[in-house]
């Protein structure tokens, strides 16, 4: 068993879809871990003061275009010895928070408050790396308890490129809270070497994202990658 890390730069991440020709940003053995370092936000989406905004963020920014979709996923991970018709055992060892800040982002007619909300609304929120408190800017704080919202497969070569926005049988935008650390999640692998992404970290979540995100921000999360031979799932 090796230990990896993947920072997150302008060739080290995709953003905005999933798909299956994708060069692999790290190749790994099965049985390996790799720490995988996300980013998160469009230009408009950082704040411009106040708050340390990451070079790389930065640079991702200047560099790509969103296409597709809005998540900004590091990867992709090829782990040797998956094959179409395996399952990807993902252990998620440890999450972190990894920036200062945080946002959420409501846009009119998306969501579940669109008839409350006429106009866009961006709204910043500072995080405590050490007690993990969120500050809100209507008052008081929010606990964080951070998870990877997008974590996925590549989609079958025939599917083409596919927005991170949908979930699919390749995991994707899942959006579930309780995939923090101490969890595992079971991905079907559908091509050669599983080609895992990762990112949209969340510091803190309700059961959904009603208004249209959570608390978005960076993280840094820890995974065991095991490869199940021939026995795939049709579903995470």
């Amino acid at each position: 068993m090796t230990e990896h890390e993947l920072l997150p730069s302008i060739d080290t991440v995709h953003w905005g879809y999933l798909d299956a020709t994708l060069p692999p940003a790290l190749e790994i053995a099965d049985g390996d871990i790799v720490t995988v370092h996300s980013v998160s936000g469009s230009a408009e989406e950082t704040p411009v003061a106040g708050y340390c905004v990451r070079p790389e963020l930065k640079s991702i920014q200047r560099a790509l275009s969103p296409e597709l979709g809005p998540h900004i996923l590091t990867g992709p991970i090829k782990i040797k010895g998956a094959m179409p018709g395996d399952t990807l055992r993902i252990d998620i060892l440890d999450v972190r928070l990894r920036d200062n800040w945080g946002y959420n982002i409501i846009r009119p007619g998306k969501g579940m408050l669109h008839e409350e909300f006429g106009e866009p609304h961006t709204v910043h929120f500072g995080i405590d790396l050490e007690t993990g408190a969120i500050a809100t800017p209507w008052g008081g704080a929010l606990t964080a308890r951070p998870f990877f919202g997008v974590m996925a497969t590549a989609p079958n070569a025939e599917d083409g490129r596919r927005s991170s926005v949908a979930p699919g049988y390749f995991g994707g935008n899942l959006d579930n809270k309780e995939l923090t650390a101490g969890s595992t999640l079971y991905l079907p692998v559908s091509v050669e070497g599983a080609l895992v992404s990762i990112g949209d970290g969340h510091a803190a979540q309700g059961d959904g994202e009603v208004c249209l995100t959570a608390v978005e921000t960076a993280l840094t999360g820890c995974f065991r990658f095991t490869v199940i031979k021939a026995g795939q799932m049709p579903l995470p």
